[in-house]
């Protein structure tokens, strides 16, 4: 999958509370499974993922996916988002619906398809992420590693295009987050693209081919995953690796 990004800005509030998140990014990046995004905090990492989600529109600037402007008409971006799986790092489940109910829901509310063939569509893939018997709980009822579980569900369920993973284990115990990292890990070999926001360095390290590391609201340096982590050349994720990675 190609990403290009042409000067593209953000800015959220205005005069003396304005704050740009984003800084005239150009970027151009090819990656065949998984790029991830990675940087400090508030270094405009989410934005850019939402921005990609079509969630979020640039200020100025345009951003392509293999090729194709993504769309700043609402229209055409709806068509654009419905090819897409994203998963947040609060699960965003609908706590009054089951599990089964909350894969279901953009199947039938956004894709169009009859309650059975979605029923059959998310048991299927509840079945392949362990989580058949846990269809007809509540998320209240789930411990967070399944939620999460679920919202991944959930997301691959309209088999999409792309998947976009915003923090997905920030909100997870150790236990947890290292089940959730296995799945994620697992989804890489059916050879679906992955865009993933991540604190856990060991594991982008492990899964990532691609990486574009962001600080300040500036792609400071991207390539080869391999390559960032043995010899980063900007002094900013030097500084970054070396404190992160000494936990």
């Amino acid at each position: 999958m190609k990403l290009e990004l042409r000067g593209v800005t953000k800015t959220y509030g205005s005069g003396f509370a304005s704050r740009k998140v984003l800084d005239t990014l150009s970027l151009t990046i090819d990656f065949p499974h998984v790029l991830a995004l990675l940087g400090p905090s508030g270094g405009g990492k989410s934005t850019l993922l939402r921005m990609i989600a079509g969630l979020e529109l640039p200020d100025s600037g345009s951003l392509f996916l293999d090729g194709v402007e993504i769309s700043k008409e609402e229209l055409p971006l709806r068509a654009y988002r419905r090819t897409l799986g994203v998963v947040f790092q609060s699960y965003n489940l609908f706590p009054h619906m089951t599990a089964l109910q909350n894969v279901m829901l953009p199947l039938t509310a956004v894709h169009g398809m009859s309650e059975s063939s979605a029923r059959q569509r998310a048991c299927e893939v509840m079945d392949r992420l362990g989580l058949f018997d846990h269809a007809l709980r509540l998320p209240a009822q789930l411990s967070g590693g399944q939620r999460q579980r679920v919202a991944i569900a959930r997301a691959l369920a309209t088999r999409p295009r792309f998947l976009l993973f915003d923090e997905p284990t920030s909100a997870l115990d150790p236990e947890m987050t290292a089940e959730v990292l296995q799945l994620i890990a697992e989804l890489k070999e059916s050879e679906t693209p992955m865009l993933l926001v991540t604190h856990e360095m060991g594991f982008a390290k492990k899964i990532a081919d691609q990486v574009a590391f962001l600080a300040g609201g500036l792609i400071l340096e991207h390539g080869e995953a391999k390559e960032f982590f043995t010899h980063p050349r900007s002094a900013e994720a030097a500084r970054f690796l070396e404190k992160v990675l000494a936990y």
